[in-house]
């Protein structure tokens, strides 16, 4: 196959996929607690040229590039202000703690739009939109009365980790460490705000630019494949 066609088509790959990035961030430039993502590449094996593929040369062709990672970028956003004493923002580094209460897990948010949910044995507990239990700074579940309308702030648990790369966002603002991150830890340098809540990270300025980079290297990237297939077809036709 000739490596133009393969270079322009994996790189129309790519630059699709960090159109999807793009795009998702600016569909949820208005979602509370939101942290906008980053698409990474790594370019692909590179051969020699004129020279056998042990022997090093400094003459050497790539053949394009791969969608590798999504960064998080996890710096704060904005406090709005609003009524609702279940509402809190998170003041500095770190994240909510729930926990599904189906199976146990606990993943980490800063979305802190909380409310009362009523459990199978009962009883009252803070949980988030979607019905996970927001954990304490002892990482229990917190319980409250049914005419109950605040929380003391000093309960509800803020967890932070040492390594925030390689965090999986598994949806709705959720986020589950792996083994390289480590141990949640009790972040007592931040706090929550009550009657707040964090807006998105997204920059949309900074998103615009990055989405007509991408169209116009993705442009780019299908005008090679193009090039390449009438060059083809020229050699053909000598022939």
């Amino acid at each position: 196959m000739n490596l133009s066609f393969y270079s322009g088509s994996v790189g129309a790959g790519a630059q699709q996929s960090k159109l999807d990035t793009i795009a998702n961030n600016i569909a949820n430039v208005n979602t509370v607690g939101y942290k906008s993502e980053n698409a990474g590449f790594v370019d692909l094996l590179y051969s020699n040229i004129n020279a056998p593929e042990t022997q090093d040369s400094d003459l050497k062709v790539g053949s394009g590039v791969r969608y590798e990672k999504t960064d998080i970028k996890f710096m704060d956003g904005g406090l709005i202000s609003t009524d609702n004493p279940l509402d809190f923002a998170i003041k500095g580094d770190g994240f909510f703690a729930v926990m599904d209460p189906a199976d146990g897990e606990i993943r980490y948010t800063r979305d802190g739009s909380f409310k009362m949910s009523l459990q199978e044995d009962g009883e009252f507990y803070l949980a988030t939109a979607k019905g996970d239990l927001v954990l304490s700074v002892d990482e229990e579940p917190i319980m409250m009365t049914e005419d109950q309308k605040s929380i003391d702030l000093e309960t509800i648990g803020i967890f932070d980790f040492e390594n925030k790369e390689g965090f999986l966002c598994v949806g709705d603002n959720l986020y589950v460490p792996v083994d390289k991150n480590g141990e949640s830890y009790l972040k007592e340098d931040s706090s929550a705000v009550e009657k707040y809540l964090e807006l998105s990270n997204v920059d949309l300025a900074s998103e615009m630019n990055k989405l007509i980079e991408a169209q116009k290297a993705y442009q780019m990237t299908l005008r090679m494949v193009k090039t390449s297939e009438e060059i083809e077809e020229t050699i053909n036709n000598l022939r």
